[in-house]
């Protein structure tokens, strides 16, 4: 079997432009406002989760 060598890590303008057009093109303009505040949200309800106490050691504090 031939390894093909893929450049995962590169990512230039063009790839990145291309990229936003494609996400234009599949949501359109009026609803990327709204992904980003559900994205916003979840990453905020997701940094103030880990800053939790996990509740496994709040009941072996009790004891």
């Amino acid at each position: 079997m031939i390894a093909l060598f893929i450049p995962l890590g590169v990512i230039g303008p063009w790839q990145i432009i291309l990229i936003v057009v494609i996400v234009l093109l599949l949501f359109g303009g009026k609803k990327i406002p709204e992904l980003m505040r559900g994205l916003g949200s979840g990453l905020k309800e997701f940094k103030d989760a880990s800053k939790e106490e996990p509740a496994d050691k709040k009941i072996d504090d009790n004891k």
